[in-house]
């Protein structure tokens, strides 16, 4: 892209950024990492990531070994057989391991999948979080700048109402002209109301980016985003795909179906587990009597294997795995198009609007050029002050355009920066 156009609206910003008081400003960088450290959204994204690491390693706990004790009284009569159908015993001690179980692992391999996949929650809420603080930024410097320029304009507004007013008292203007200047001031007047609570509302929202008290006020430094680089509209596509959260999240996705399908396409192999048994036995009942040799201490250890015969809940539980793989599969493809237009359309909608900013400054440039001709022609007796004060009207009105465009273009520039990754990179610089 084209960067030579990037000075003139960065001396403008430099004078919309001067704070009004002696405090310490921000910048547009501290103001992002304080959003970001701040951010109860980037903390909740977090503790959704250390729930999905504990439902993972519950899940993956069935793998591990498990040992269990216990002891128990039953009334037996005849064969002294406990109800569980061993033999009655004092103590006893129990072990499980599972060695081998395809569709356990299967489950435990894609829960890990989705563990990773809150990873990347994380890096997409904090990537809209410094999206949201840095476009606050810029509106809120520009909101400033604009003030300022009403104020001028509001004062400008009011020497053409009074001109205009003598001029109709003494019969030089029809009264139709006094309605239109008092319409003008009118309409600035309108404008700073409007500005005004925009300023406040921008100022509560860093204000609660940033955990800062309400009595605090907000001083900005003179700063500029990073300009996005000069690429072609494919390079940036490549960029985005290769970091967009969201494809990733879906590319974990599937994954994560393909291990589900992989695990129960395994049902219909044997399951196998480590079991081992230790059991002090009780004579109670005569239970020594029912067998020639009668031995307290008994440990039993060894594999326990299932052979699936026949079950029917395998076949269905298969069909479901791939069709919700094909499913996944499907909502990849859709994400990896989506973000292509997406990166695209946000692509040529900043050169459009950097061309739109162009316009807007020859059109001040055109305006003030105007406004030094106006004061030429009145000092040589040819204009009156009101088309001078007119001439400045129509100044301001240009420099709120030139703002105004610019402001579009960098919000729409920091979309662009998001969506390539560009954002979090000069966030996290030094």
């Amino acid at each position: 892209m084209n960067r030579g156009m990037r000075t003139p609206y960065a001396a403008t910003l430099l004078l919309a950024a001067l704070p009004l008081q002696a405090a310490e400003p921000l910048t547009l960088q501290q103001v992002v990492r304080r959003a970001v450290e701040n951010s109860p959204e980037v903390r909740l994204a977090r503790l959704g990531n250390d729930v999905a690491v504990r439902q993972t390693a519950l899940q993956r706990s069935a793998f591990q070994p498990n040992l269990f004790t216990g002891s128990g009284a039953a009334y037996t009569n005849g064969f002294p057989q406990t109800p569980g159908g061993g033999g009655p015993s004092v103590f006893s001690l129990s072990f499980v391991q599972t060695l081998f179980n395809p569709p356990l692992r299967g489950e435990v391999r894609a829960a890990e999948q989705r563990s990773q996949m809150q990873q990347v929650e994380i890096e997409r809420v904090r990537d809209a979080v410094m999206q949201r603080a840095a476009a606050d930024y810029l509106e809120l410097v520009t909101v400033r700048h604009s003030l300022r320029l009403l104020e001028g304009e509001r004062d400008s507004a009011q020497r053409v109402y009074a001109i205009v007013e003598q001029r109709v008292a003494a019969g030089l203007e029809l009264p139709i002209e006094q309605t239109r200047a008092a319409l003008v001031r009118a309409r600035i007047e309108q404008r700073i109301a409007a500005l005004e609570g925009r300023q406040q509302v921008l100022e509560a929202d860093l204000r609660d980016l940033l955990g800062l008290p309400e009595s605090e006020s907000i001083e900005l430094a003179e700063s500029e985003p990073p300009p996005f680089p000069d690429l072609r509209a494919s390079e940036a596509v490549a960029l985005a795909l290769r970091y967009s959260p969201e494809l990733r999240k879906a590319a974990l996705e599937r994954l994560a179906r393909q291990q589900e399908l992989q695990g129960q396409r395994g049902g219909y192999w044997p399951s196998v587990d480590l079991v081992g048994q230790y059991s002090v036995f009780s004579k109670i009942n005569n239970y020594d009597q029912f067998y020639r040799n009668f031995q307290r201490n008994n440990l039993n250890v060894g594999l326990q294997i299932q052979i699936p015969l026949f079950r029917s809940r395998t076949r269905a539980e298969i069909a479901l795995a791939d069709s919700q793989l094909r499913q996944a599969e499907g909502e990849l493809t859709l994400q990896q198009r989506s973000v292509e237009r997406q990166v695209r359309q946000q692509f040529w909608h900043v050169r459009e609007l950097e061309a739109g900013r162009e316009v807007a400054r020859l059109e001040l440039q055109l305006a003030r050029q105007n406004l030094d001709l106006a004061q030429a022609r009145f000092q040589q007796g040819q204009a009156t002050l009101a088309d001078v004060e007119r001439a400045r009207l129509e100044e301001n009105e240009k420099w709120l355009a030139f703002l105004d465009a610019g402001l579009n273009y960098q919000k729409s520039e920091l979309e662009l920066l998001r969506l390539t990754g560009r954002l979090a990179q000069w966030v996290q610089s030094p």
